[in-house]
């Protein structure tokens, strides 16, 4: 990709009434100042936008944020999706509160490459402009903008403008490229609409391409439209690309349907939570100590709403301390494994932290549990082998669901899971492709040795059973049905299990009859085969029902109802003789079979209702016909 081609995104930091907006008209020609109440205020109210072309070719667009304290949620709604910040600080005032503030959320967003602007340094003199610097210097140590390079500028006389812009190009030599999942996500800061074309959503696009034509969705509520126009720094694009500052003409969706902190995405992939996983660090300056159960305003991408904490691994934490925490929001919101938030003191409102999303989907975890601050720490830092390990730890999942559940580039993940399916970390269930089933082999031991238990002591508390009912075995382990039966699959396939079809059983298992059943049904069975077409009732014998149902299941004989049992060569005789008068007759009654086999009615009923329940036969008003007939 050219770097003409290439788009990135600064955003504006600084007091209010520091210049910022007075700058951006400055550098690009545009006025950021959009709303009627900004102009009259003279202030920034809510977020601005403008573009231009730098000097080596980069188009950038600039964001705009308010300075004053009141408006600091509007300035958190555009600063999520920058590559690189304008510190702004004005040479007649030096720091300001905001200043510190604005700062303060720039590191904790990690907001990594920025300049310090100097502005209204016509106001000044050398010396006190000098000592402005160091003060800045002093107060950006140990930040994000620790080492930043001042530029100091005027707008009204020009002077220094050339040298922020080279500024702001070589600082973009630094940024690495956008990491690419192939899904496109786009935070909305605005909403609004346009005559003749109707509802319109901004911000800035992440993760991927967006493309007119291309269906889309808006989460959490997840209403579906399609792409009817792109626009970039007002120019018309068939494809918008990712780290850009994108407008979307929405075709399917009203205006009144959408809000900023919503999230535009593709359908399918992402799903709203309630539950947020993060490591949160307090700043240094914090008057608050976060304590358990306490509540903070919640900023993340355009996003913003109360949140719950859960401490997981302290009591406390304490101002320039950090831990892992578990946030709970009362309503859903959208986010994704990496995405760096910021928390606030409710009220008097104030910044106190920040941090990363690490899981967007946990569990609700129990607190000062090791394995879970382990498991965290993997999903924070490990490689993407360990963070498909760590995905699969809940249970399988479809290898489509995972790919879309882990923040990497896809091929990234179909690599790791590649991997690990071959070193045996990981198990293909099925078919294997986009739909089938991945597990780690831990899990399938596990599950698996937990069916053979089951069936263990079934066998041993019903041993005139061949096997355990498939679907209550399923019900035990908890497990999906399609789950259940691709494990099941699976250790019928390496020997650890049985499948008979309607059962499970162990391998080497058989019903066993004690000596005295074994003697009743000897004489049993000899009594059967001495009336072959008119059989006496087990019980005629002693036998239990309990034992005639397992002498069904050996095999020996065939149990057509209740008290109606044939020796199994006789029941097959049967079957073939009643096939083949079909055959020559081309139906068969219930008096033609009790007249052919010298029976009586009870029989011919019970064994031709037993060939219809079997699809071998099939009941036309009075007659049978086979099965697959015309």
């Amino acid at each position: 990709m050219s770097m003409q081609s290439l788009t990135y995104v600064i955003g504006t930091a600084g007091h209010v009434d520091h210049g910022k907006s007075t700058l951006v008209k400055a550098l690009t020609g545009i006025d950021p100042d959009r709303l009627r109440e900004e102009k009259e205020r003279e202030m920034t109210i809510d977020l601005g936008f403008a573009w231009m072309t730098l000097p080596s070719g980069r188009q950038i667009s600039i964001i705009d944020v308010p300075g004053h304290e009141r408006f600091i949620k509007n300035m958190l709604a555009g600063v999520g999706g920058i590559d690189a910040a304008l510190l702004v600080v004005a040479a007649d005032e030096g720091p300001m509160p905001q200043t510190a503030e604005h700062l303060a959320i720039l590191d904790l967003l990690q907001i990594e490459r920025g300049l310090i602007v100097l502005t209204k340094t016509d106001l000044v003199d050398a010396e006190w402009r000098d000592l402005v610097v160091e003060e800045i210097r002093e107060a950006v140590r140990g930040t994000v903008m620790d080492g930043a390079p001042v530029v100091p500028v005027s707008a009204v006389t020009g002077v220094g403008l050339d040298d922020l812009r080279a500024g702001i190009d070589a600082l973009l030599d630094a940024v690495p490229p956008h990491n690419e999942t192939g899904r496109p996500r786009l935070p909305i800061d605005r909403v609004f609409t346009v005559a003749g074309f109707g509802t319109v959503v901004t911000g800035t696009l992440l993760g991927g391409p967006l493309e007119i034509g291309q269906e889309v969705e808006i989460l959490p509520a997840g209403r579906r439209g399609r792409v009817r126009g792109l626009q970039s720094h007002r120019s018309k694009v068939e494809r918008a690309q990712p780290g850009s500052r994108t407008a979307v003409n929405l075709a399917g969706v009203a205006v009144e349907e959408i809000a900023r902190g919503d999230v535009l995405t593709v359908p399918g992939w992402l799903t709203p939570t309630r539950l947020l996983d993060a490591r949160l660090r307090l700043v240094p300056d914090s008057p608050v100590v976060l304590e358990q159960n306490d509540e903070v305003d919640f900023f993340l991408g355009s996003a913003e709403c109360l949140a719950r904490v859960t401490l997981l691994d302290a009591e406390r934490i304490e101002p320039g301390q950090e831990g892992w925490v578990q946030f709970r929001f009362p309503a859903p919101l959208v986010a994704v494994r990496g995405d760096r938030f910021i928390v606030r003191r409710p009220s008097p409102s104030l910044t106190i932290g920040g941090g990363v999303v690490v899981d967007a989907h946990p569990r609700r975890h129990r607190r000062f549990r090791p394995e879970v601050i382990q498991a965290l720490e993997v999903l924070a830092s490990g490689t993407p082998e360990e963070i498909v390990v760590q995905a699969l730890a809940a249970g399988p999942l479809e290898r489509r669901a995972l790919v879309r559940s882990v923040t990497l580039p896809e091929s990234e993940v179909q690599a790791a899971i590649d991997r690990l399916v071959t070193e045996g970390q990981v198990v293909a269930l099925g078919r294997g492709g986009p739909a089938g089933y991945l597990i780690r082999a831990d899990t399938l031991a596990r599950i698996t040795g937990d069916i053979q238990a089951l069936l263990e002591t079934y066998h041993r508390r019903q041993p005139l059973r061949r096997g355990m009912a498939k679907e209550e075995v399923r019900s035990r382990t908890g497990l999906p049905a399609r789950v259940f039966e691709e494990i099941v699959a699976h250790g019928a396939s390496t020997g650890a299990l049985v499948d008979d079809g309607e059962t499970l059983r162990l391998p080497g298992h058989e019903i066993t009859f004690t000596p005295e059943q074994r003697e009743k049904i000897d004489r049993y069975l000899a009594a059967l085969r001495a009336a072959p077409y008119t059989p006496p009732g087990p019980a005629e014998f002693g036998i239990d029902p309990e034992v005639a149902i397992a002498l069904a299941e050996t095999g020996e004989v065939v149990r057509v109802d209740e008290g109606i049992i044939f020796a199994r060569e006789t029941f097959e005789e049967i079957q073939r003789q009643v096939l083949e008068i079909i055959d020559r007759e081309g139906r068969i009654t219930l008096a033609q079979f009790r007249d052919h086999f010298g029976s009586s009615r009870k029989y011919a009923q019970a064994v031709l209702e037993y060939l219809d329940h079997q699809r071998v036969t099939r009941r036309v008003g009075d007659e049978r016909v086979r099965y697959h007939s015309a």
